[in-house]
């Protein structure tokens, strides 16, 4: 079996390709930018832009599964390319959002949604198994309060009283291995979170224990934080943010198990993810 990591650069491409070397699988690691990639020894490198159909017939020659990021501009052909190469299997990562009833006019929803679609309709024709893995909040997310709590200052939050079920990129990682090299866990969707429900102002806190460094929110109103957050995201998704935020504004959100029954262990917790990136959080 060979399988195509795309998005090798992040976090949990990268995390996946060491799992897959671990355990003796072929995998081929592909990149917008392949020379900035450093996988496993004996991982070959390839091009593969997601927004550039003509990377695709050489990044899928020979490929048995994929490991697919949410970019939709050129998902039919992607679909296409990915028959016409013999693929048996695509496992995407997607997002919890497409289960919002809005999640179609959501600009984050949406991208996610469109491939979610694109791939259940070859599945249904037969073209390959397709997977769902639907994470919620990123404990990486956090990585965005680095520089407030490196320089001593308190987070500006609108809503910090607002639940999120921050899932370590390890485990999603583990869990994206376990559908790849299990055809019977295959042609699913799978809802992956954290094992707990944490608004804002307990993950703080949490860092703050885990790093020895002041970690303290402070309430902004959410037309101060559209302002404060301009020049990086655009308007309409900050909006979606905001909206979302409010709606769990005091409110824990589910949780499942999807985790602890695709990789044979629970969640890892928030706190541990804080103590293994404590260091991004000290000056």
């Amino acid at each position: 079996m060979t399988v195509l990591i795309t998005g090798s650069r992040g976090r949990v491409g990268s995390a996946l390709l060491d799992l897959l070397h671990g355990a003796g699988i072929k995998a081929r690691a592909a990149s917008k930018n392949p020379a900035d990639l450093s996988p496993p020894d004996g991982i070959d490198t390839v091009r593969c832009d997601l927004s550039d159909p003509a990377d695709f017939e050489t990044a899928l020659d020979g490929v048995d599964s994929v490991f697919l990021y949410a970019e939709p501009s050129h998902i039919d052909t992607f679909v296409a390319q990915a028959r016409s190469a013999g693929v048996q299997h695509i496992a995407l990562l997607s997002s919890s959002s497409v289960l919002a009833p809005d999640a179609a006019e959501n600009p984050i929803a949406a991208s996610h949604l469109a491939v979610e679609r694109a791939l259940a309709a070859a599945a249904a024709d037969g073209a390959f198994e397709a997977t769902h893995l639907q994470p919620g909040a990123f404990a990486t997310n956090a990585l965005q309060w680095a520089w407030a709590i490196r320089s001593g200052r308190p987070v500006e939050l609108p809503y910090p009283g607002s639940h999120g079920d921050p899932i370590h990129e390890q485990d999603v990682a583990e869990a994206a291995f376990a559908v790849l090299t299990d055809p019977g866990l295959r042609g699913s969707s799978y809802l992956l979170t954290g094992p707990e429900s944490l608004d804002f102002t307990e993950q703080l806190a949490i860092l703050a224990e885990a790093t020895g460094r002041p970690a303290a929110p402070a309430a902004v109103t959410p037309e101060e934080w559209r302002r404060s957050v301009s020049a990086h995201i655009p308007e309409s998704f900050a909006d979606a943010l905001l909206s979302y935020w409010a709606s769990h504004d005091g409110r824990p959100v589910p949780l499942t198990r999807s985790v602890e029954e695709l990789t044979g262990h629970p969640a890892r917790t928030f706190a541990e993810w804080a103590t293994g990136h404590a260091d991004a959080f000290r000056p």
